[in-house]
Parts: structure tokens; C-alpha cells; sequence
């Protein structure tokens, strides 16, 4: 509280941070070379967990996995994502987005290919956990960058970004077991070659540090960021449930889905294929959603209809797998889309890149940490019960709160506009 004699000057509310000068990569070569590497990070972002599903019976038997540890390591993107999204801001701060982004394609590159030389489940648990580091700071800055240096095409670039996302998702989806055959057919060979596609997109994204020379906070050519007290902000919160919720259905599908139709009968490679079209629906949604989402101002029809599609395909595939599989497959892929309409609200919801740096950590971080206990809670159902219909309803029975946050975050509004209150005039006594 500031001294008595400025009671004046505080009694006037705070004013909102102004605009940052947007920064630019030079000319058009840069832009390109720096949208390719913002699609290459994406790709990249998904196969360390997508991966792992259509094999995990049998990293579990040749580790010594039970079904609630299985279910443990499906919470283990949510927990590290949360744990180490909240430190992404403060170390773009030290080194720049861009330098944090390259040493997270560096950390999956080298997570990825160690944990396929892992001899037991708390080496290859460490291992995804240095893999899925690089992926949670990624997810955190890679919409600030966009937001930096792509000030006017916001939505576009988020669509770009959420399409190479859904593709690497799918394709590590549709090609992992086929190409573990292909390669002996020992798992650890299907997990490990991944690395290559870390260590493309580590090249690509090493000269557009070389070229940006960013030095943290003075990289943008503006005053450092304005530190929000952000947990005040009823936009921010619901933006942190809602991608808690959508985070939760997401990571158990990608990790049990493929589980999921295998014991309705279908064969490992199908399963693997079903899990990619689930992720697959999601590349031209992914590309569209964000540009018309962000010509509104407001998104809440866009969170009801996705909603609404992942209850029915839940229970479709609680009641019938196998019946209409491809069905349910594409209706539970176009309720995971949350995830990029989510994405483009934070990019709107704050007026300035360091704006949203702080509300993407903020609402990463504490969403991420919202996910943890359902996967680790789906593979307690069904451990029990050994059937699906529990976890499944819990699924469709979440998506309700989900709207709700959803419909609270999609209005238009502006974080820095709820955050900063105005200051109350000390009273002299």
C-alpha cells in the first residue's frame, strides 16, 4: 500500500499495460523458416505420449507394470506438464522464449531416445519425464512466441500450431505398432525412433536462435512485462478448469483408448489405427477452429458442440466399442479439440505477449495439475472392475463442469481488466 502523501495519485485505478511493440523476424525467409519451426515444435508435442499408448501392454509386461501404475505413468503428461509449465516464464524471462523452446526439443529428443534403453519402470518414468519437460515448456511459450511475433495472425499461426500438434499426435498413433513390426517388433525400438523427429525439429529451431539473438525480456524490444496478480482474474480460473477438464479426457484417451478396443475384441494394430483418427479429425479442426474462434467475441458456441460430441461418443463407446468404432473414434476427436479452441482464448484473453505468458503458465500450469488424479483414477476403475463402463461414464459425467468453466472462459474479456484492482487510499488515522 503506498504512503499516505500519494493517496491522490493512488486513489486513480491502475491503467492496463499498454500494447508491447510486436518483434518481427526479419524479412520473409525468417518468417517462414520461423513458421515452419513453430509447426516442427508442435509435431513433436503429442508422440512422446501417443507412442506409448497402442504399446503399453507391452512396455507394462516386459516392466512389471500393474494396471494402476500403468494408469500412474498416463498421469505422469499432466503432472510434469504442471510442475514445469510454472517455470516456463520465469526462465523465457532469463533467456528468451525462443532459447527455452530450442533446449525443449533438445530435453525430447534426448528423453525419447534414452527411455527406450530403460531397464526399469523408474528410469523409464525419469526418462519421459525429461522428454515430457521439453513438451510442457513448449506448450507453455510457444503461444507467446506466436503472440511476439506473429501479433496479427494470432489465429492463424494458433491454427498452424494446433495442426501439426493433431498430426504428430495421429501419426505416432497410426504407425507405431506397424513400425515396431517392422523393426523386430520390440517395443523399444518403436519408441526410440521418435527421437528423430526431436532432433528436426532441435535443427530447425537452432538457427532461428542464432538469427533472433534473444537476451529474455529485452529480446521484444519492449519494457518487461507487467506482473499480473493474475489468481484475481475469474477469466484466468476458468480458463485453468477448463483445460484441466479437457486435459483429463484427453490424456485417457490417448492412453487407453487403444486398451479400451482391445478388449472389445479388436486387434492391436486396429486399435492403434482407431487412436489415430481420433487425433487425425483433429488436424483440419485444429486448423479451422482457432481462425473462426478468434474472429468472435465470445466462444460459447463452440464449447457447447464440443461438449456435446465427446458425451456421445463416450457413451458410445461404454455401450457399443466395436459397433460403430470409426463413429465414436471421430466424436471423441472433435470434443478433444477444446484443446486449440483453449489455446486460441488464452491468446485472446490478454493484451500483450507477456500477458499471455503469464495466463498460458497460469492456466497450463494449474490445469495440468487439475488432470493429474483421472488418469491415475481410470486405471483404479478399471483395475477393479475390469470393465469399462465406470470409467467411461466418469468421462461423459466431467465434460458437464467442463462446459460450464468453458462457457465462463469464452466470454470476452481481458485478463489484465479483472487482475489489476484499483489501489485503496491509506486513511489517516
Amino acid at each position: 500500500m503506498p504512503p499516505a502523501a500519494d493517496t491522490t495519485a493512488s486513489s486513480r485505478p491502475e491503467a492496463p499495460p499498454r500494447t508491447e511493440r510486436p518483434a518481427r523476424p526479419a524479412g520473409t525467409y525468417g518468417l517462414w523458416l520461423f513458421a515452419i519451426a513453430i509447426a516442427a515444435a508442435a509435431f513433436n508435442l503429442r508422440p512422446v505420449v501417443t507412442s506409448l499408448g497402442p504399446l503399453l501392454d507391452q512396455v507394462r509386461a516386459d516392466l512389471g507394470m500393474n494396471p494402476t501404475l500403468a494408469g500412474l505413468l498416463t498421469a505422469v503428461p499432466s503432472l510434469c506438464f504442471g510442475v514445469f509449465g510454472f517455470a516456463a516464464p520465469a526462465m523465457a524471462r532469463r533467456l528468451g522464449p525462443i532459447a527455452v523452446v530450442t533446449a525443449g526439443m533438445g530435453a525430447i529428443t534426448a528423453g525419447v531416445l534414452a527411455r527406450s534403453f530403460a531397464g526399469g519402470t523408474a528410469v523409464f518414468l525419469l526418462l519421459t519425464a525429461l522428454a515430457l519437460a521439453g513438451v510442457a515448456v513448449s506448450n507453455v511459450l510457444l503461444p507467446v512466441v506466436i503472440k511476439r511475433y506473429f501479433p496479427e495472425k494470432v489465429g492463424p499461426m494458433i491454427g498452424l500450431y494446433s495442426m501439426a500438434l493433431s498430426a504428430g499426435t495421429a501419426l505416432a498413433a497410426a504407425v507405431t505398432v506397424p513400425l515396431t513390426s517392422s523393426l523386430g517388433g520390440d517395443w523399444r525400438y518403436g519408441l526410440g525412433v521418435w527421437a528423430a523427429l526431436g532432433a528436426v525439429a532441435l535443427l530447425l529451431w537452432l538457427p532461428v536462435l542464432i538469427s533472433r539473438r534473444e537476451r529474455g525480456e529485452k529480446a521484444a524490444g519492449s519494457a518487461a512485462p507487467v506482473r499480473l496478480p493474475i489468481t484475481r482474474s475469474r477469466t484466468a480460473w476458468a480458463l485453468a478448469c477448463f483445460f484441466g477438464l479437457q486435459a483429463t479426457g484427453a490424456y485417457v484417451v490417448m492412453g487407453w483408448l487403444p486398451k479400451i478396443f482391445q478388449d472389445a475384441g479388436i486387434d492391436k494394430g486396429t486399435s492403434g489405427v482407431l487412436l489415430a483418427v481420433t487425433m487425425v479429425i483433429g488436424v483440419p479442426v485444429s486448423f479451422v477452429l482457432p481462425n473462426l474462434a478468434a474472429r468472435r467475441g465470445d466462444q460459447r458456441p463452440f464449447v457447447v458442440v464440443l461438449a456435446a460430441c465427446g458425451i456421445a461418443g463416450y457413451a458410445g463407446l461404454a455401450l457399443a466399442p466395436a459397433g460403430a468404432s470409426w463413429l465414436w473414434c471421430v466424436l471423441v476427436g472433435l470434443s478433444n479439440c477444446a484443446f486449440p479452441l483453449v489455446l486460441t482464448m488464452i491468446g485472446l484473453r490478454a493484451r500483450t505477449a507477456g500477458g499471455v505468458a503469464q495466463l498460458s503458465a497460469f492456466a497450463q500450469g494449474v490445469g495440468y495439475l487439475i488432470s493429474i488424479p483421472g488418469p491415475i483414477l481410470i486405471g483404479r476403475i478399471y483395475d477393479i472392475t475390469g470393465e469399462w463402463y465406470g470409467p467411461l461414464g466418469f468421462l461423459a459425467v466431467l465434460l458437464v463442469p467442463q462446459m460450464l468453466f468453458g462457457l465462463r472462459a469464452a466470454r470476452a474479456r481481458h485478463i489484465e481488466d479483472e487482475a489489476v484492482h484499483p489501489v485503496v487510499p491509506q486513511v489517516k488515522g
